[in-house]
């Protein structure tokens, strides 16, 4: 009987440096596959929050923000976030990258789901009014220059350097400001200058309740976004010899109490408990975990996760008080969660508990990142009103952003009625 072996089977056996390499490589790029799964879990929320008529349009932000941010990433946001970053401000190397080790292309690929992450907060708290040309705008520059900016100064220096927040001690392991505060300032950004839905406050200020359509997506979107956390969190080790088994444990802990510390404060005020908030909240959990999710004990996990639930809520409240339209709560959940986070991160470091210094530098990381993105985001989504315009007409908003910029609707079979199929056809 005859053998017949590839010429592979002859290679050098890999050593046990390469193996482990191997096995790093593996992790980042199943860490980075689970946050690009995070993707459909934003989508799936936005479209069960808001009403039918602009299901279209919220999944085809969702869906282009991976396509055009991973994109602008690739070609100039990398560079900036993780180039060789001497000043400890911005990156000055690695521009559309050519050469690069395998662990150097993972790295690239996990960030990229990072920045596209941070594009889509925004999203949700924009919808049933922004323009889709405009929210693209927008999209470009948080992947290309506002979140990468961001992450150099906490991140920076993967190839040589290092960022000024690093340098000072600051503690962001996952991105609870760099990733979800900065999405989150953006979309305060936003709605400050798109105002209000029609109808959403009535002329007193009182607000008035719009419903979303389906809290089976809210809900399945929320168990996925669940789920992506783990590899957003655990992931961000970039190598699979990490404490994986404490940064799990401490992420889930982080959401579950937010949850359980929700139906306790309902059940004491004797408010009806909501779904929506309910997925909401645990959201704010698992955002105010990551930056100290690799440094706290699970206690104190669990104490970031009441402590984002109430964040949570009275974000949400001051929303509402001062007249601010967000359509999924987008800011309450990321700017709520993300600022209680990282100066919890501070609060509880394993072994320097409650340090001042530690509470210094963790203030000013967040101070700097909101006056950036907060500050950017306002001069963007100003020029691009005054130039070719953020919001839609009142008659598109009324009529839905899914026949209006899409000429496609969601549940055709329910709203012929309210579409005119000749002029949807022409439209294609």
């Amino acid at each position: 009987m005859v053998f017949y072996q590839h010429s592979s089977v002859y290679a050098a056996t890999p050593t046990n440096e390469q193996l482990y390499d191997y096995q790093n490589v593996m992790w980042v790029v199943i860490g980075g596959l689970l946050v690009f799964f995070m993707q459909a879990g934003f989508a799936l929320i936005e479209a069960g929050s808001v009403r039918s008529k602009n299901t279209v349009n919220v999944l085809m932000k969702n869906y282009t923000d991976m396509a055009i941010g991973g994109l602008i990433f690739y070609i100039l946001g990398y560079g900036l976030m993780a180039g060789n970053n001497p000043t400890g401000y911005v990156g000055q190397s690695e521009f559309l990258p050519e050469q690069l080790s395998n662990m150097q292309w993972a790295h690239l690929f996990f960030q990229m789901m990072f920045a596209s992450t941070a594009a889509t907060i925004a999203s949700g708290a924009m919808a049933e009014r922004i323009k889709f040309s405009g929210y693209l705008i927008g999209t470009l520059m948080t992947c290309g220059l506002i979140y990468p900016v961001v992450a150099s100064w906490a991140w920076g220096g993967y190839y040589g350097g290092q960022g000024w927040l690093t340098q000072l001690g600051f503690i962001d392991f996952a991105g609870s400001s760099v990733v979800h505060s900065v999405g989150g300032w953006l979309a305060l950004a936003g709605i400050i200058v798109l105002g209000p839905r029609i109808g959403r406050f009535a002329p007193d200020g009182t607000p008035r309740l719009i419903a979303g359509h389906n809290l089976t997506l809210v809900t399945l979107g929320g168990f996925i976004l669940w789920l992506a956390w783990f590899g957003f969190n655990a992931g961000s080790t970039l190598t699979s010899s990490g404490n994986l088994g404490k940064i799990m444990l401490n992420t889930h802990l982080a959401g579950v109490s937010a949850v359980t510390a929700y139906l306790l404060i309902s059940g004491v005020m004797r408010k009806a408990i909501l779904l929506s908030d309910t997925v909401n909240i645990s959201l704010a959990g698992l955002v105010a975990i990551t930056a100290g999710c690799a440094t706290m004990s699970p206690v104190y996990a669990i104490v970031t996760g009441v402590g984002a639930c109430l964040a949570y809520l009275a974000v949400k409240r001051l929303l509402d008080n001062v007249q601010m339209d967000d359509a999924v709560y987008a800011v309450a959940v990321h700017v709520g969660g993300g600022v209680w986070g990282t100066l919890a991160a501070g609060l509880f470091y394993e072994g320097d508990l409650f340090s001042t210094q530690r509470i210094i530098v963790q203030l000013m990381g967040i101070g700097a990142m909101f006056v950036w993105s907060f500050g950017l985001g306002m001069v963007v989504y100003f020029v691009i009103e005054k130039t070719i315009g953020l919001r839609v007409l009142a008659q598109h908003e009324q009529r839905g952003l899914d026949f209006t910029e899409h000429a496609e609707g969601a549940y055709p079979e329910f709203q012929d009625s309210l579409f005119s199929q000749q002029t949807l056809t022409e439209r294609h």
